[in-house]
C-alpha cells in the first residue's frame, strides 16, 4: 500500500499505523462511516477503544496477532473476521515478526443513524457482549445476523481462476470489494474499466452490475452494505 498515510498514536496507542481510507460517508449511499485498510509493524498496537455508535469489522489480511476484546486477547491470523457491536471495547496487537494488515469497515448503528437523521431518539449504549470471530477463509461466507443490526449484512470470499468472469451487483445493497490476491479487471455497465491488483478496493453502487474478469487466480473479499429503502410519497 504505497500511498498509505502514517498515523501516530491511533486510539491512544504508542507507535505508528499505516492507514488508508478507500471510501466514506460522502461516497456511499449506505450508512457507512468508512471503508479502510490499516497496518501495524511487529510489536505494534491499534489501541483499545469502546464503540458507542458504530458497528465494525476487522478482517485480517496478512500477519498474526491478538484481537483485544473487552480486555481479553484472542489469536487472529489471515482470514480472521472479528465483529464488534456497540457497547464493546476492541483493539489489535501485532505479535508476529511481519506487518499485520487488516481491512476495516465501520457502519452506523440504527440508533446512531436515527439521531443523525433527525429522529426524536435518545440512544443507549448496549451492554458488553462476547467476542465473535470467524475464519472467513474456511467458512467462505459469514452473515452478521444476530450481531449487527445496521447495513453491514455479510462478508464472503469470491475466487476466480485466470480467464474466469463473474458479474457482481445487488439491487438493494452496495458492495465493497477488496482484492486480496491476484489481478484482473472490473468493467461497469457504462464500460468504465479499472485494473484490479492486490490491496486495491472498489465499491459498487446499489442497482449496478460490474463484470469482473480474472487475469490470474483472483481472490476477492466482498462486503454487502444495505442501502435505505425509500417508500414513494403518496400523491
Amino acid at each position: 500500500m504505497t500511498d498509505a498515510a502514517i498515523v501516530h498514536g491511533v486510539h491512544g496507542a504508542a507507535g505508528r499505523t499505516r492507514w488508508k481510507c478507500f471510501a466514506g460517508r460522502r461516497q456511499l449511499a449506505s450508512p457507512t462511516e468508512a471503508v479502510e485498510w490499516a497496518s501495524v509493524p511487529p510489536g505494534g498496537l491499534s489501541g483499545e477503544h469502546r464503540h458507542t455508535r458504530t458497528e465494525e469489522i476487522y478482517l485480517v489480511l496478512h500477519g498474526h496477532g491478538e484481537f483485544l476484546f473487552n480486555g481479553r486477547p484472542h489469536p487472529v491470523a489471515p482470514g480472521s473476521l472479528a465483529l464488534t457491536a456497540p457497547g464493546n471495547v476492541h483493539g489489535l496487537r501485532n505479535t508476529s515478526d511481519t506487518d499485520l494488515d487488516w481491512w476495516v469497515i465501520e457502519t452506523l448503528s440504527p440508533s446512531t443513524n436515527a439521531v443523525l437523521s433527525g429522529a426524536d431518539h435518545t440512544p443507549e449504549v448496549p451492554a458488553m457482549g462476547e467476542p465473535v470471530i470467524h475464519d472467513l477463509f474456511k467458512e467462505r461466507a459469514v452473515s452478521t445476523a444476530g450481531v449487527f443490526d445496521g447495513p453491514l449484512k455479510s462478508v464472503e470470499v469470491v475466487e476466480l481462476d485466470a480467464g474466469e468472469r463473474r458479474a457482481l451487483g445487488r439491487t438493494d445493497a452496495e458492495l465493497a470489494v477488496f482484492v486480496h490476491g491476484g489481478r484482473g479487471r472490473a468493467t461497469a455497465a457504462d464500460r468504465t474499466s479499472v485494473e484490479l491488483t492486490a490491496n486495491t478496493c472498489v465499491t459498487l453502487g446499489a442497482g449496478t452490475t460490474t463484470r469482473i474478469e480474472a487475469g490470474s487466480a483472483l481472490r476477492l473479499l466482498v462486503v454487502t452494505l444495505a442501502v435505505p429503502q425509500h417508500t414513494p410519497e403518496a400523491k
